[in-house]
């Protein structure tokens, strides 16, 4: 077996099979892709089948002596899953990294935004170009909605049903929920559709995508990324945040302000409970005033 035929099918497994999205496809493929392209260049002739657990603890430490263990251990998780399929396949009797620890990563609390940092942001945003009415209105939907950046460049036109009150979004595995929407971002989008969109020459197929460039094609992840490291520079913000940062701070300013942690988890789009409590842990001094509010030893 061949390592760009296995990594194929691999990954075609985890589409149809697993259902999963062409970002997570892409996310899993990548390290066994990586594994790959070190034995290429090392000259270590061993395949799929007949790599062993030595050969995989010397790529590991190879590439991983300089990363942080939270990526070292996204790297070992990957070829877990990849070598579990070979075995799922018959291909192998055995999973070499079974017996490869995992080094322990501790739980990273994600940065939040204040409530003043993200009208600073959104504030310097340049109202006097066509792309400024669209970014602003990115920016309103992710903080409003609290949505993945994968999410936000694929919300189509058809999606929104705002006199309902509802957007809806495709998360992860292409599961879908409805998320409440502000009136404030149902007007942005609004001011941006009748505005600045219906003057864009769309390309075919990119009609139904809400948010697109000035060539009239559906934005990117990385336009999104940049939109955003501009408007921290501009503001010379002190923090390194991205896309996810308005997620994290939706949800921690939601429990800050009394939301129900299950009523979040439902919004985020979470399968676990457990995955929404981080933001549990974020503020000490909003339990506290739970705790004097509504115990009765308070």
């Amino acid at each position: 077996m061949k390592w760009k035929n296995a990594i194929h099918d691999y990954a075609f497994y985890l589409k149809i099979e697993k259902g999963l999205s062409e970002n997570s496809v892409n996310n899993y493929t990548f390290d066994v892709e990586k594994l790959h392209k070190y034995l290429t260049e090392h000259n270590i002739n061993k395949s799929p089948i007949s790599i062993s657990e030595e050969d995989l603890l010397q790529f590991i430490y190879s590439v991983s002596k300089d990363v942080q263990p939270r990526t070292q251990a996204r790297l070992i998780s990957g070829l877990k899953s990849f070598f579990n399929y070979l075995v799922f396949e018959d291909y192998r009797t055995d999973n070499p990294t079974e017996l490869i620890e995992t080094p322990k990563t501790g739980r990273k609390l994600p940065d939040v935004l204040s409530e003043q940092e993200i009208d600073n942001l959104i504030n310097a945003i340049d109202l006097s170009k066509p792309e400024g009415t669209r970014n602003k209105a990115i920016i309103e939907t992710l903080y409003s909605c609290g949505l993945r950046v994968s999410e936000l460049v694929n919300l189509r036109i058809s999606d929104l049903y705002f006199e309902e009150g509802f957007i809806n979004v495709t998360g992860k595995g292409n599961k879908q929920r409805f998320v409440p929407i502000a009136d404030t971002t149902v007007k942005y989008i609004s001011i941006y559709r009748n505005e600045i969109r219906c003057h864009i020459p769309i390309q075919p197929k990119h009609e139904d995508f809400l948010f697109l460039n000035r060539r009239g094609r559906q934005l990117t992840r990385a336009m999104i990324f940049t939109i955003i490291k501009n408007l921290a520079k501009e503001i010379n913000l002190q923090k390194k945040i991205s896309p996810h940062t308005f997620r994290h701070s939706f949800a921690t300013h939601l429990l800050e302000n009394g939301a129900n942690l299950r009523a979040i988890q439902q919004m985020l789009g979470h399968s676990s409970i457990t995955t929404t409590e981080v933001y549990m842990h974020l503020d000490r001094k909003h339990l506290t005033e739970v705790i004097n509010t509504f115990h009765p030893r308070k």
